[in-house]
């Protein structure tokens, strides 16, 4: 089952070639921080990683398609997702199927560039 969801609908933080970890999606919270670290507070330092909590899902997986950063470390997308969507993300691989589709158009046209705004 496949759901669409504005992108309000979750947290993504990343980063991207040239430029560091920052929010490129903030799901309408005028700070993403705090409900971030919430989902990710007991997740660890795992490269890939899912956990359900209250009303939301953390889900880390590596860039799908092996991309690097400047310094070569393979890139991390982390997301905090809410809604319909966190209902049916019950794993990683889930994720890979229902979540990177929804961003991986708009990482592709950023990843390499200096400025990651995608508003």
């Amino acid at each position: 089952m496949s759901i669409s969801p504005e992108p309000p609908n979750m947290i993504w933080a990343t980063r991207g070639r040239d430029w560091g970890f920052r929010f490129l999606l903030d799901a309408g919270l005028s700070d993403p921080l705090p409900s971030y670290e919430r989902a990710f507070g007991d997740v660890g330092d795992a490269t890939t990683a899912w956990r359900r909590g209250d009303g939301h899902v953390a889900l880390r997986i590596e860039d799908p398609l092996g991309r690097r950063d400047s310094a070569g470390r393979v890139i991390p997308h982390e997301f905090v997702i809410f809604g319909d969507l966190a209902g049916v993300v019950d794993s990683v691989g889930d994720g890979l199927l229902e979540v990177w589709p929804l961003v991986s158009e708009r990482y592709s046209g950023i990843w390499n560039t200096s400025n990651p705004f995608i508003g």
